[in-house]
């Protein structure tokens, strides 16, 4: 190990600067550094040596070239154990750095600015910090490199502690940070620049580059006998009140049920039923308890090991509802005091709290296929049926309109080919994942014979057109009253004519929602 004499320090971030240069210095560190970093430094009152003095070179370009100097990076790269390299470092007066800290340009903040220029953003596009990050990240046997400002404390407490020197380990930790910051720096650059068509700027450009930091291990994946990994923001859209680990199929089936829910989050207090990532039952009401009890009606048989999500707080009285059956997840904005006590009696339940504004942030939808990866944009679009084209001769009701409205909800978010018979403030069957569109349609019919739900004077909603008629034969036998659905098939004519041979309404959305 070895002990830290000089720092260079260069920050676009300049979060907990001051304390951590004060920290340095009290610990008889140099502090080298650079333009507003160092002025910073300076009027807090801490020595602080400019890189100029260091190099005996100006800054110049505009300050595009201070660090990229043989003085810099000879003092990060010189290996201390190598006697030919402590020999010619001496040679060209170059005296080791044994710390670099530096943040860089926040090119992708800029990038993300509606107006932002193409000069601009070369402008946010950073040499030198990069440079000294790698080189320091290279040898960080000898160097340490830190990137990220919450790691300022971890370092100075290693220090106080170590007599100034930082554990291997914590500089072999910070140096994969570099490689990983680095990494997706650049590929911001590149997928930026990469999208810059001749006719402007492309929705999808040349490449894509996901960096994401690896949140955990999973026990396994979608089997047991498959390895897996959760990466990226996930937590920052749930967090964890409670429970074992959240599996594979937990966290796939908390990714669709806050799909779903975000459409009613603006709507009355909503709770939705899902089970492998499909909805079995959706209702709403004045009060959340309610709301699952109309949404359970749907299908009393698929929630048990299901997952529920509310629009509203958890109240107590859900809590009782809920807890008489097994359910794998609950989720809610909050959970009330008296709610969430109640819950936590049963340990291997999942509670779980979610931030709906934070889905806002993700714009692209990712699937891996084959060699490969299929990126599109989240389907978000939401149609009012009661702005769509009626195409019947009987015009739909208040009432039917308000049940298309809440059946567009729930059935955008059905696996495909899709139906859902609803009503006004809940679903009365769900049909799914079938092969043709009139099977979904005998599916759901059967399943609510089955369990001695009534589709009389429902509404159906389609998440896709009808090729043939029989599809429209089949809901009215089964007792709606009015279709919606996208329409654009080559035989809408003969389902329309259908549809006003047997009374129906049909409004005609002219937007697929398929979900694979």
């Amino acid at each position: 190990m070895a002990k830290v004499t000089r720092a260079l320090v260069s920050v676009s971030d300049k979060s907990g600067l001051v304390e951590f240069a004060r920290g340095l210095h009290e610990l008889g560190v140099e502090i080298l550094s650079t333009g507003g970093t160092a002025k910073a430094i300076a009027d807090a009152g801490i020595p602080v040596r400019s890189v100029s003095d260091h190099t005996g070179s100006p800054e110049i370009l505009d300050g595009r070239v201070k660090t990229l100097h043989p003085k810099i990076h000879g003092g990060l790269l010189g290996r201390r154990d190598l006697e030919t390299h402590r020999q010619q470092m001496q040679e060209n007066d170059i005296a080791p750095i044994d710390m670099v800290v530096v943040n860089l340009y926040p090119f992708e903040a800029t990038v993300a600015k509606p107006d932002c220029t193409l000069e601009q953003a070369i402008e946010n596009i950073d040499i030198g910090g990069p440079s000294m990050l790698r080189s320091a990240a290279k040898n960080h046997r000898d160097v340490t490199v830190v990137v990220d400002p919450d790691d300022y404390s971890t370092v100075l407490d290693e220090m106080k502690s170590g007599g100034g020197e930082v554990r291997p380990e914590t500089r072999a930790r910070l140096a994969r940070k570099v490689f990983a910051t680095t990494a997706r720096y650049d590929g911001a650059i590149a997928d930026y620049l990469g999208a810059l068509g001749d006719e402007g700027a492309q929705a999808f450009g040349e490449t894509a580059h996901i960096g994401l930091d690896k949140v955990q291990d999973l026990r396994y994946g979608e089997n047991p006998h498959q390895r897996a990994a959760l990466y990226g923001d996930f937590f920052e859209v749930v967090q964890q009140l409670h429970g074992k680990e959240l599996s594979y199929n937990n966290i796939v089936d908390i990714n669709a049920a806050l799909w779903l829910m975000r459409e009613f989050i603006a709507d009355a207090p909503t709770v939705g039923i899902l089970k492998h990532n499909t909805p079995c039952g959706v209702g709403t009401a004045s009060d959340v308890a309610e709301a699952y009890n109309r949404a359970f009606a749907t299908d009393p048989e698929s929630p048990f090991g299901g997952i529920l999500i509310a629009n509203r707080p958890w109240t107590l009285d859900l809590a009782k509802i809920v807890d008489e059956i097994f359910t794998e997840v609950l989720i809610a904005p909050s959970f009330e005091a008296d709610a969430l006590e109640f819950l936590r009696k049963k340990k291997n339940r999942r509670l779980m709290t979610w931030a709906p504004e934070a889905m806002d942030r993700f714009t692209r939808d990712y699937r891996g296929v084959v060699g490969g990866l299929l990126a599109a944009d989240p389907d978000l679009s939401m149609e009012d049926p009661g702005e769509m084209k009626v195409v019947t001769k009987r015009q739909p009701t208040d009432d039917e309109i308000a049940a298309m409205r809440f059946g567009m909800k729930v059935v955008k978010h059905v696996k495909s080919n899709a139906i859902a018979f609803v009503r006004a403030d809940r679903t009365v069957a769900v049909g799914g994942g079938a092969t043709s569109r009139v099977d979904p349609v005998h599916a759901a019919r059967a399943k609510s014979e089955r369990v001695g739900i009534s589709l009389e004077k429902s509404v159906l909603a389609s998440d896709a057109f009808f090729p043939f008629p029989d599809g429209v034969e089949t809901a009215a036998a089964a007792g709606a009253v009015a279709i919606v659905q996208p329409g654009g098939s080559v035989r809408d004519d003969a389902v329309i004519e259908v549809a006003d041979k047997l009374g129906l309404a049909m409004v005609m959305t002219g937007v697929r929602h398929f979900r694979h």
